[in-house]
């Protein structure tokens, strides 16, 4: 049995033209490897010269339903070979929504269309809710959210409503799954079972299964030592406890408190370095 080829060599050996990021492919392996040989549907945005439609074929295999999407209408020349391909405008709701109502629900859908911020948003928005359980939304070239490659008169980056920045909204809207959190007026927490981060890329793991789960707490049956929980305590004797606290304590032998607040504060500051 011949061995099977890589993603990039693929790449490589697509009759048409392609254009991909080298660090790419091993995202692709990691995040797509699981639907090769499956009776899947894969959706790309962004055309071209189709050359991604032949390798992503030979990828997933004959099973494989692959469909394309673009704005210009010379991608329709590829239906010949056995791809669906739509022609519209992926920043359109109403686009989105005749799409599915003809395609149905997808496996996968690997945005590499405009990269403008709206672009990505809507697409987002409104494919997300479309993508079956277990399926992926994958997002290219968000380098485009930093002001990078086009710059800030391209794509007038860095914004406040970037693609980047609605990614971790979206990482604030999974959170607020736990018990007692607030929620956002728009949420996709109901699809959006994680969110994986690479340089560049942006991955959606959807799974309403999994987001339905109710979080609680678990315990279990047993015997319990009773062991005294000292996070919040400062001592001597003490791994890691507070100077300043340790010194105030010194001062003041009656306190019995822990400065809790304080302590924050002061771990605050010192955390600043971290995030410059």
């Amino acid at each position: 049995m011949p061995e099977k080829k890589s993603l990039i060599s693929l790449f490589e050996e697509s009759e048409y033209h392609t254009i991909k990021y080298r660090n790419y492919f091993p995202i692709y392996e990691k995040l797509f490897s699981k639907f090769v040989n499956k009776k899947i549907t894969f959706v790309e945005i962004g055309v071209l010269s189709g050359g991604s439609l032949f390798m992503w074929r030979k990828y997933f295999g004959k099973d494989a339903r692959i469909i394309g999407i673009d704005l210009n209408s010379d991608a329709k020349r590829f239906e010949k070979n056995g791809f669906e391909i739509f022609i519209g405008n992926q920043s359109d709701e109403n686009f989105w929504k005749v799409f599915f109502e003809k395609v149905g629900d997808v496996d996968i859908i690997l945005d590499d269309g405009g990269h403008t911020n709206f672009q990505q948003i809507v697409t987002a928005c409104c494919c997300i809710p479309h993508i079956k359980d277990n399926g992926i939304l994958a997002v290219e070239d968000v380098y485009h959210s930093y002001g990078v490659s086009h710059g800030s008169k391209g794509f007038f980056n860095p914004s406040k409503y970037s693609f980047i920045n609605f990614c971790k909204k979206i990482v604030d809207d999974i959170n607020y799954r736990f018990p007692g959190s607030k929620n956002f007026k728009f949420s996709l927490n109901e699809y959006i079972y994680s969110i994986e981060f690479f340089e560049s890329f942006v991955s959606f793991k959807i799974d309403r299964k999994l987001c339905k789960i109710k979080n609680e707490v678990l315990r279990n049956k047993g015997y319990n030592i009773l062991a005294k929980d000292l996070s919040h305590q400062h001592h001597e004797n003490l791994p890691g406890s507070n100077k300043f606290v340790l010194k105030y304590k010194k001062f003041h032998k009656s306190f019995r408190g822990n400065l809790k607040y304080i302590v924050f504060k002061i771990n605050e500051y010192i955390s600043k370095k971290y995030f410059k």
